[in-house]
């Protein structure tokens, strides 16, 4: 028998990641990235080792600065702008191919960049869960400031980055493999650094990173068939329900109940796709009672019936 897990570990077995790494960046200023939205079910990363640069916010305000030892995270797939910060036309970028990478080099004699930078991949209905809980752009800061807390996945991370560097910088058998193994598990460092971070980013993390929710939390998403009410859930975390749903509100942006149902479609989906279970049997495992309760429920998340989706996943995984 399995050990149950903590929230963290249950969240990524259900939404599973696969990590790419892909470019090698070393530039001399001035220098930009642009880099154009994302295909569907992926979300870019990058990895600033040595060296610093300037993000363009999205949203118009000021550039967010980023330093060595930060990792920002493009949850949204969103198109973004990445430069030196001079303001001078930037050098132009010539790639070579090695055998586990690609590196990307430019001519710029000015204040050095080292980055690396690859996607984490997932499925739409995964993408879905993800990207509703996660900040659009999260940046963690590796070398920052951090909670006691923190620290020592702080430091785990910085082992994780010179490890990706040291194995990009090699032609060694397995190479590909071990590189794109690393991205995986930088993805779960990131979410357990960003959740103890003296300021939790907004969503699932900030609600991660509140200890008087974190039993809700857990129940969650560990028995997310069990016939949850908001009643039950604030009594776990020794609240009335009315400040149970404030204050859930308040940290994640949505509901507790709205992320139960997040949580059952997500599972529904991968039992649609990974066994042969019949629509009712999946139904009672994620905590309906009616069939038909739960094929509205499925078709109002995904915009498609049970059934569909599970002819829709069979010929996808059909596909060589």
């Amino acid at each position: 028998m399995s050990p149950p897990g903590d929230w963290l570990s249950r969240f990524l077995e259900i939404t599973p990641v696969r990590g790419k790494l892909e470019v090698h960046c070393q530039y001399g200023a001035p220098w930009r990235i642009d880099q154009g939205e994302a295909a569907a079910g992926e979300m870019p990363y990058h990895i600033v080792l040595d060296g610093s640069g300037l993000l363009e916010d999205p949203a118009g305000g000021p550039p967010i600065p980023l330093a060595a030892g930060d990792i920002l995270l493009i949850a949204n797939g969103d198109a973004h702008v990445l430069h030196d910060g001079s303001g001078k036309r930037a050098k132009p970028a010539m790639r070579r191919t090695a055998a586990n990478l690609v590196f990307s080099e430019n001519k710029g004699r000015g204040a050095q960049l080292d980055m690396l930078c690859g996607r984490f991949v997932l499925s739409p209905s995964h993408a879905q869960l993800l990207r509703g809980y996660l900040p659009p752009f999260l940046v963690v800061h590796a070398a920052g400031d951090v909670s006691d807390d923190a620290r020592e996945t702080g430091a785990q991370l910085w082992g994780l980055m010179a490890l990706m560097r040291a194995e990009s910088g090699i032609d060694c058998l397995g190479g590909r493999a071990m590189l794109n193994a690393l991205s995986t598990a930088l993805f779960a460092l990131v979410l357990r650094f960003a959740s103890k971070a003296s300021e939790a980013p907004a969503g699932l993390l900030a609600l991660a990173g509140y200890p008087r929710l974190a039993p809700a939390l857990e129940s969650l998403f560990q028995d997310p068939g069990a016939a949850w009410t908001l009643p039950v859930l604030a009594r776990k975390c020794n609240m009335s329900r009315s400040s149970f749903v404030r204050l859930f509100q308040e940290k994640l942006g949505r509901s507790a109940s709205e992320l139960l149902t997040d949580i059952r479609m997500t599972l529904a989906a991968n039992q649609l796709r990974e066994s042969s279970l019949s629509t009712g049997a999946i139904a009672e495992s994620a905590g309906y009672q009616s069939e038909a309760a739960f094929q509205r429920a499925f078709k109002l998340h995904l915009g498609v019936t049970p059934a569909h989706w599970r002819r829709a996943a069979q010929v996808q995984d059909s596909v060589p």
